[in-house]
């Protein structure tokens, strides 16, 4: 079958891509999850965790334990929001906005992508965008 190979490939990207981040990122206290949740936080601060969940494309359950361990460790607040109680809005603390986790953020994904052609990565993108997609439309069938 021709596409075993790729999906093997992209499956091992996967888990290398997994485990070199969580051993570079034990230094700041992060993962690779928590650390797309703070990125994608710093880009949205002060969403809800219903919409950072659906910006992530995350079920909720999966949120709530990653912003439950992000605002032990110092990096989140959640503060209420004003005029619904039962809501509330998800902050980067000082630590979570430290310039030291965004460098090395931007860092590893240089490092990551050194070398490549943007041609080939905007092509790259092009087919992990259809692949999502076909993955999608097999999960509403």
């Amino acid at each position: 079958m021709r596409d075993a190979p790729f999906i093997d490939i992209l499956l091992q990207v996967i888990r290398t891509l997994r485990r070199t981040y969580d051993r570079r990122a034990r230094d700041h206290g992060l993962t690779l999850s928590r650390a797309r949740t703070l990125t994608a936080l710093a880009r949205h601060d002060g969403v809800t965790q219903t919409e950072l969940a659906a910006e992530l494309a995350i079920e909720a359950p999966t949120l709530k334990r990653q912003i439950d361990a992000l605002v032990a460790d110092g990096f989140v607040a959640r503060e209420p929001l004003d005029g619904d109680g039962r809501k509330n809005a998800l902050v980067l603390t000082a630590r979570g906005r430290d310039s030291a986790i965004v460098e090395f953020t931007g860092r590893l994904r240089r490092e990551v992508l050194a070398g490549i052609p943007p041609e080939d990565l905007a092509k790259a993108a092009e087919v992990l965008t259809r692949i999502t997609q076909n993955l999608k439309r097999m999960d509403k069938s």
